[in-house]
């Protein structure tokens, strides 16, 4: 068996295990999904007349908002997943099943990958099901054509890999799940501090940058622009480069402590 086929082999083996945890902890995939939606109706039912009413001159109408909404809303449900990956791969080093794996003729890196895509696989499930409470509750993408729905979930699924690759990352500097799920918490809070929830021209000006020069806010605005056909101009590229650095960062980062893990 060629080398690419052992780890394509291994790979899917290891997929499929991730993917059997999650049938066997249903709450924890209840959570992750109940996060966003409470959000999304949070911010929709209770903050939105509020929230509308101060983002045009004159005001805006509930579903005005909703549009703007939804957009940050899918991207903090990838936020989600991460820490129940940054808490899987901490209980896998650190209660010896990993150490087995190391014993067995099995490729290395499929550990890794079969994490990786199973919480890929996981972000995009939940980013449907949370699209489609928000179709439910007034979000219409009107202007948008086929290929940008395509790129925009292609670009969900770009963000869900590189912050995976983080996540993963995470779990493997954390002396235990309860570490891990702390440590991860940042990944979940930058999109709060991001254009999700109000434009950055509304933000007061010693906080602008903050919200500005990070990678949610552009990957936001692409999201925007591709959902509600109001054009992307250079964010789209700028979205792509942030995801395309965090990847290959969190990549290197996670796979030099794995080879260097003693446990």
């Amino acid at each position: 068996m060629s080398a690419l086929s052992l780890a394509l082999r291994d790979s899917s083996t290891m997929l499929r295990r991730n993917l059997l945890h999650v049938r066997r902890y249903p709450s924890l995939t209840l959570n992750v999904l109940l996060t966003p939606v409470v959000l999304l109706l949070l911010f929709v039912y209770v903050f939105g007349d509020v929230m509308s009413a101060g983002m045009a001159a004159g005001g805006a109408d509930r579903s005005a908002y909703v549009d703007y909404l939804v957009p940050g809303i899918l991207l903090m449900t990838i936020g989600g997943t991460l820490v129940g990956t940054a808490v899987s791969v901490s209980i896998d080093m650190t209660e010896g099943i990993v150490a087995r794996f190391r014993t067995m003729a099995i490729h290395r890196g499929s550990v890794l990958i079969g994490h990786v895509a199973g919480s890929v696989l996981r972000s995009m499930a939940s980013v449907v099901l949370v699209g489609g409470v928000a179709t439910a509750i007034g979000f219409r993408s009107r202007d948008a054509t086929a290929v940008e729905w395509l790129a925009a979930f292609g670009l969900l699924s770009l963000v869900a890999f590189a912050l995976t690759w983080l996540a993963v990352g995470v779990g493997m500097v954390s002396p235990n799940g309860e570490a891990a799920g702390n440590n991860a918490v940042p990944l979940i809070i930058l999109p709060f501090l991001s254009s999700a929830f109000v434009p950055v021209e509304a933000m007061p000006g010693w906080f602008r940058p903050v919200a500005e020069y990070q990678p949610f806010t552009p990957v936001i605005e692409t999201l925007r622009g591709l959902l509600l056909g109001s054009g992307i101009g250079g964010d789209g590229l700028l979205s792509v480069a942030w995801c395309l650095v965090l990847a290959v960062f969190g990549h290197l980062w996670s796979t030099s402590l794995f080879h260097r893990d003693p446990r």
